[in-house]
């Protein structure tokens, strides 16, 4: 077999991923993407690809340690969490089993939800105190706004915003700079490209998708960006986050981020909705705040009316899928969508 795909309790696949990195070269892992627009894909990774993201990720922290596992093994994310930690030495600490662990120094990766339930005090008892002896939480998967990084900031957790996925060996941009090797440009639209040693070789058993992103060394992902002055990449959204809704462009997850931004409001994911009066409507899914009104008052505050939500759909949580990224598929299937 010329591939190993992580598979079962974490445990299982600490001693597997150990197997791999002391096994001989040529063996690619293969990682599962996570599947939130469709169809999951098989991404193939060398040996080197993951290391070379490894080593960049600890020279850009300017430490390398002990690594907690607080998300799924069998994605990238987690997967890398366990990597990293074996490259620097150490047993990674497996959360669900062991608890967060003593002292100061190590690190942990978390998704934005994860970061803001614990904030939120709806985490276990501890978990913030434990996240500020963390030498770095990375904070990936999904947008990280101002005020959730400004909420950490706030109670005494260093974060960093980490943008990548399964196809760059995971995170590739640390708060908006590639790490040392990655390059970044923007293509039509706005479209991101990365190039690199992270770069995957492909996907399993589909070359005609792997040909149709891998064009002459650069992945082109299916993310739409903007570098600021300094050259940082401010990602915002995947290209079809970008809802086309009476003839105006409307990006989503700045209206999703704005309506984190409201105090009452515990999260909110926005999504378009095919529409037979206005081509896509701007739905909102939204747990807690205000009324609808007040919620479309509070986006036009900050942003053009014409980008606030034309539905709002209440929800207690935001379904999620196993790896902590949201659920579009099941927000799309709720049935107030079909009102």
């Amino acid at each position: 077999m010329d591939f190993w795909s992580p598979g079962g309790r974490a445990d299982s696949v600490v001693a597997e991923a150990r197997a791999w990195l002391d096994g001989p070269d040529g063996v690619d892992l293969v990682v599962a993407t996570s599947g939130s627009t469709g169809q999951p894909k098989r991404v193939r990774l060398a040996r080197a690809a993951v290391l070379a993201s490894v080593q960049a990720s600890a020279a850009r922290l300017g430490s390398s340690g002990p690594w907690v596992l607080a998300l799924p093994p069998t994605y990238v994310a987690g997967l890398q969490v366990v990597v990293r930690s074996l490259v620097a030495g150490h047993e990674p600490t497996l959360l669900e089993r062991d608890g967060w662990p003593p002292g100061e120094g190590w690190f942990v990766s978390l998704v934005p939800t994860q970061l803001t339930r614990i904030l939120d005090g709806a985490g276990g008892p501890g978990d913030l105190d434990a996240l500020r002896r963390a030498h770095t939480v990375l904070v990936g998967g999904g947008p990280v706004g101002a005020t959730l990084r400004a909420r950490a900031a706030e109670a005494g957790v260093r974060t960093v915003a980490t943008y990548g996925s399964a196809e760059t060996a995971g995170g590739c941009v640390y708060d908006g700079l590639p790490l040392d090797g990655v390059a970044v440009a923007l293509g039509t639209g706005g479209r991101i490209r990365v190039a690199g040693p992270v770069l995957f070789r492909g996907y399993d058993g589909r070359p005609e998708l792997t040909r149709e992103v891998l064009v002459d060394g650069w992945f082109h992902t299916s993310d739409a960006g903007r570098l600021d002055e300094d050259g940082r990449l401010a990602v915002i959204g995947r290209v079809d986050d970008v809802i086309v809704s009476g003839g105006l462009n409307v990006p989503g997850p700045a209206v999703a981020e704005r309506l984190r931004a409201h105090p009452g409001v515990r999260g909110a994911e926005v999504l378009g909705v095919p529409d037979p009066e206005w081509g896509n409507r701007v739905v909102a899914f939204v747990v807690g705040g205000p009324d609808a009104a007040a919620l479309r008052d509070w986006v036009a505050a900050a942003h053009p009316r014409a980008w606030a939500p034309r539905q709002v759909v209440r929800l207690g949580e935001i379904p999620l899928l196993e790896n902590g990224k949201p659920d579009r598929q099941a927000l799309l299937r709720h049935p107030e969508i079909a009102r």
